[in-house]
């Protein structure tokens, strides 16, 4: 039997005064409130719920709302309440039927005495908002979309809270000014919400810098928000001139970014953009927030010609000459009063990208003037932090004891297709299951798209036909994303192929490059430019850094399959689920045939063959 209640009225005064004097909990007792039109909500939680409403109506400009939904429920205390207001939030956020009004003050993710059956009861709430129109999707479909995992709505966990904290006051107490070369750096491993926090504080502070002044007004303030101290009349004078914008070098999650930041309220898509967008651009900013800044790069042979000649004009306007010295670092510096870096150095994955001695330099600066800022506790990997240490220990050969990790589902299979079947599965029961592989075979399907690129144990699929979004894309299940598709982004279950292009010396006892069966051309070019030749060791922290961040994006769990035979034996034990027997993997990886290789939703697709290059 449910506890809860949701009454609904016109937004205006009678309305409410009809339901305070119906029941005496509309102005003693914690509830969650919703004010909406045709296309924007307002959620708000107040223990005086209908004094609460009547300020609304009296001094904030909501006068465009004309509904108003209170939700009450007998077992709720202040907790459950703000709780519910942030669940609510968050969901909403990620559904997209409405724009959300609220403003981001800084709600906790905070653990309180109940916290796991109140969960129940909101699951019973959002469907019962469902089916009044609320929102549009099932929860899963919410859960599993972009626009909920890099939503701004989100209820920051305490070390997140802490680090916008500290970037803020670090902000205003020196103003965004060049007063020195150092910018923020806001470091941390694969999972530990680094984009979540950056699009998080794009938010915040647009919130401060078109905040009206009812909204200035703390004694209207009833919630726990950790950020109500930065929303005054001077830093919103300080920031409403200011030129703010968002660099990602990802061309997928970029594009994923922009759509997010054209949903949401006091965000433009325009303000999203690419190292060469923020180097051409005739505008100066005042902030600049670079998210995945271990993806900028250095000056290297770009993919395309076009580029090569937007690199060195960049350079020419910036600085007066294009000098082998320039990365796209010093554009975001030369661009910019302050900066804002969101990083992994372990996540560096081509030599163009700009080399570890650099930030490692940049990060020992950070941290002399106060400036770093690290988060730690892994918030994608159900796993948690140990199973990130777990994959980057094993990928650097040194054989660290088997781990099992409870609640986490790991296991290594030697066919092909049987691991396609699982993913498949999966990603019936939970969504967002795909298949990801490091860069060991042609790109072939590119020129004939009646080939398959990957064809293992006489089964054959193709590379990802989209690189933008491409995890969401209509036929991304049937397909095998590359590491330039899902860096970034969240995943329920990855299904890995470590290719050939790693191998294992048995003399040695560690995992080598094999260069042969390298397909990336950008991802083995030597650099003459700088003077610079990657030998197959250099090569292969590069490389294993792809594999450790297609290893670490799976939620609930990652499944692996290995080509060289050596490698699958040695990782076996590292990744063969419990009690599985390792001679499961004693089995070679079968010679290729031709196949008829399924579209997704069940029709044939031509017969793809084996072509060389391929395993």
């Amino acid at each position: 039997m449910t506890s809860y209640e949701i009454s609904g009225s016109r937004f205006e005064k009678d309305a409410v005064s009809i339901l305070t004097e119906r029941d005496v909990r509309y102005t003693n007792w914690p509830a969650v409130y919703t004010l909406r039109n045709d296309t924007s909500i307002y959620v708000g939680e107040s223990r005086n719920v209908a004094s609460r409403i009547r300020q609304h109506l009296a001094t904030d400009n909501k006068s465009d709302l004309h509904r108003v939904q209170i939700i009450l429920d007998e077992t709720f205390n202040k907790s459950a309440a703000l709780d519910l207001e942030a669940y609510l939030i968050e969901r909403l956020g990620g559904d997209g039927r409405y724009a959300v009004r609220n403003r981001n003050k800084g709600i906790v993710d905070s653990e309180y005495f109940g916290r796991h059956e109140y969960q129940k009861t909101f699951r019973e709430i959002f469907q019962a908002l469902r089916t009044e129109g609320i929102f549009e999707r099932t929860l899963p479909e919410i859960e599993n979309n972009d626009l909920f995992k890099l939503s701004p709505f989100k209820a920051l966990t305490s070390e997140q809270a802490m680090a916008v904290e500290d970037i803020l006051r670090d902000f205003f107490q020196r103003g965004p000014v060049r007063d020195h070369d150092v910018p923020i750096v806001v470091q941390g491993n694969p999972g530990t919400g680094k984009t979540v926090v950056a699009i998080y504080l794009m938010k915040l502070l647009a919130d401060i810098a078109t905040a009206e002044d009812a909204e200035l007004d703390t004694s209207l303030d009833e919630s726990d928000a950790r950020f109500t101290e930065f929303f005054t009349a001077e830093n919103r004078d300080r920031l409403s001139p200011l030129a703010i914008g968002f660099a990602v070098p990802q061309q997928s999650l970029r594009a994923s970014v922009a759509d997010v930041f054209n949903r949401t309220p006091y965000l433009e898509r325009s303000m999203v953009l690419d190292p060469f967008a923020v180097g051409e651009s005739d505008q100066h900013f005042d902030v600049l927030v670079v998210d995945e800044a271990h993806r900028l790069n250095q000056r290297a042979n770009q993919p395309s010609a076009n580029q090569n000649s937007r690199f060195t004009e960049i350079n020419r306007k910036l600085f007066g000459s294009d000098e082998h010295h320039y990365t796209q670092l010093d554009w975001i510096k030369a661009k910019s009063d302050h900066q804002i870096l969101f990083l992994d150095g372990a996540q560096s994955v081509r030599p163009a990208d700009i080399p570890s001695s650099t930030w490692e330099s940049l990060l020992d600066a950070a941290k002399d003037g106060g400036r770093h800022h690290e988060l730690r506790s892994q918030m994608r990997v159900r796993a948690g932090r140990g199973y990130i240490d777990y994959v980057r220990s094993i990928l650097r050969s040194e054989a660290p004891e088997r781990e099992t990790f409870a609640g986490y589902e790991v296991d290594m299979f030697r066919d092909f297709e049987s691991m396609h079947e699982k993913i498949r599965e999966r990603d019936a029961e939970h969504g967002l299951a795909r298949l990801v592989a490091g860069y060991a075979w042609k790109w072939i399907s590119k020129k004939d798209e009646n080939l398959a690129d990957i064809v293992l144990d006489g089964y054959g699929l193709q590379w990802n036909r989209t690189a933008k979004d491409w995890i969401n894309s209509r036929t991304s299940l049937e397909e095998v994303g590359s590491i330039h598709t899902v860096q970034g982004y969240d995943l329920n279950y990855a299904g890995v192929v470590i290719g050939p292009d790693l191998r294992f010396d048995t003399r040695q006892r560690r995992i080598v490059f094999d260069r042969a069966n390298y397909f990336d051309s950008k991802g083995k070019e030597n650099n003459p430019r700088l003077g610079l030749k990657f030998s197959d060791e250099g090569l292969l922290e590069y490389v294993t850094n792809i594999y450790g961040v297609l290893l670490t994006r799976g939620i609930k769990g990652t499944y692996v399959y290995v080509c060289d035979p050596d490698l699958r034996e040695y990782l076996a034990p590292y990744f063969m689920a419990a009690g599985t027997s390792q001679s499961r993997t004693d089995v070679g990886v079968a010679p290729a045939r031709t196949v008829d290789v399924p579209e997704s939703g069940g029709q044939d697709r031509k017969v793809v063959q084996e072509s060389s290059g391929q395993q």
